[in-house]
């Protein structure tokens, strides 16, 4: 017979088992209304990890709980070791229920000798959290408890919105080796069904899934809004509207890229069409083959992610791209410094002139494919990098030759720009740099 923690009265097992076969809807705190956005606020951590942080409450009694943001993953995941996970509300998933079907879980823990705990269940349904920044994975019950998010970002959070059976995924200490400090888990922004888009929206009745994405530099704020938060505010008084964000496809690519996926899964990241590269305006040579997806093997293309801190380019592109910058920075007769690893086009700091936008160097443009081809300029504030000495590096990494991704676009190059990702319409949307608004992901505000 299955263990389960202490359930309370009958009634509140009823509502637990309502709750495990249908979303289990929820409200603000004392409104008696679905709210109309919540949000995770996001912070840079200034350790050497260069990871983008939330917090948010969860358990009963609530407590803060910090985790490393993801673009991939299939749920939110915490360590729930011995001794780590305290709560009077959690309760497993059963192995064969709704939920545990619809996350496409094959794993089944049937028995566990130990106490019950998150940990330790039996009959319950299994997942596997993955770091994906160390790329290692394990097995762990996949369990709901209560979390809380607020309902506004300034002046200051709050009130909260409440979901009481919020699934996640139960991880182990030695998961969050690699990450940020104080890190008890990853919070997955993927595009899976549990994943917090998605979840988020079935809980809180948003009308559609979606959720826009300001990353901040180290000692910045930045934000995660999840539901109706058009159109976006930004001190002091610039209005973002969906009117005002260049569009592009996301792409789906037909082969998993998760450490731990089943034959035929389709990946959870974000990609999207990347159909050349220029560099202050020129178009470069690259392979056109390697920004495609290869239906087959699901190798190339462009993704997302908030993991890699920098732009990891394949070989051929690297070598493309930063020849293409070199040779422009030395007609504009910006002298050159020694390489800095990872980098290796670096300039003297102090011989770089300043704009708005960063420093004043060529522009790196993403050209996107699709019915309405768009472009992603990239300003000096996000394609530069202060490193010791006073130097400033192209912030592009060598890939490598056959890498898994040709183009992954790392987190350096989406900060203090907003990007929306519309799951419903299957589109990017983004601004391009906040500074020529002479604003900042820090000044958004909701509420």
């Amino acid at each position: 017979m299955a263990r389960l923690p202490p359930a309370g009265t009958p009634l509140a097992a009823l509502l637990l088992f309502l709750c495990l076969l249908s979303s289990c809807r929820a409200a603000g705190s004392g409104s008696g209304n679905n709210p109309r956005a919540v949000v995770l606020p996001v912070s840079k951590d200034a350790g050497a990890t260069q990871q983008y942080v939330t917090s948010f409450r969860q358990r009963t009694p609530l407590v803060p709980v910090k985790a490393v943001l993801d673009l991939s993953g299939a749920t939110l995941w915490v360590d729930c070791d011995s001794g780590r996970y305290s709560s009077t509300t959690y309760r497993r998933v059963p192995c064969g229920s709704k939920p545990c079907r619809l996350s496409r879980s094959a794993a089944c823990a049937t028995s566990c000798p130990g106490a019950p705990s998150p940990s330790c269940l039996n009959d319950t349904c299994g997942g596997f959290p993955s770091n994906t920044v160390t790329h290692v994975s394990t097995g762990g019950n996949v369990i709901t408890d209560v979390l809380s998010l607020p309902t506004t970002f300034r002046p200051a959070p709050g009130p909260l919105a409440t979901a009481p059976a919020f699934l996640f995924t139960c991880g182990a200490t030695f998961l969050t080796e690699g990450l940020a400090a104080g890190a008890s888990g990853m919070a997955s922004l993927s595009r899976a069904r549990f994943a917090l888009p998605s979840q988020l929206a079935a809980t809180f009745r948003f009308p559609a899934r979606r959720f826009a994405l300001c990353l901040p530099p180290a000692g910045a704020a930045g934000v995660a809004v999840f539901g109706d938060a058009r159109p976006y505010a930004f001190q002091p008084g610039f209005v973002i509207s969906n009117a005002s964000l260049v569009y592009t496809p996301l792409l789906v690519n037909p082969v998993s890229t998760a450490g731990v996926s089943a034959k035929g899964d389709k990946s959870d990241e974000y990609f999207v069409g990347v159909t050349g590269i220029k560099v202050n305006g020129r178009a470069v040579p690259v392979n056109a083959t390697l920004l495609a997806i290869d239906r087959k093997s699901g190798a190339g293309g462009t993704k997302l992610s908030v993991t890699e801190p920098y732009t990891v380019l394949e070989r051929s592109i690297y070598r493309a791209v930063t020849g293409a910058f070199a040779a422009e920075t030395a007609s504009a007769k910006i002298p050159r410094a020694p390489a800095v690893a990872p980098f290796t086009v670096c300039y003297d700091g102090s011989k770089v002139g300043s704009t708005r936008v960063g420093p004043a160097v060529p522009t790196v443009e993403l050209v996107m494919g699709g019915d309405d081809a768009a472009s992603w300029v990239v300003f000096g504030a996000n394609s530069m990098v202060a490193v010791r000495g006073g130097a400033l590096c192209l912030g592009v990494v060598d890939g490598g030759e056959a890498p898994r991704t040709s183009v992954v676009i790392g987190g350096h190059m989406m900060e203090d720009n907003l990007l929306e990702f519309d799951l419903e319409a299957s589109r990017l949307g983004f601004s391009s740099s906040l500074l020529f608004r002479q604003t900042n992901c820090n000044n958004f505000r909701l509420g």
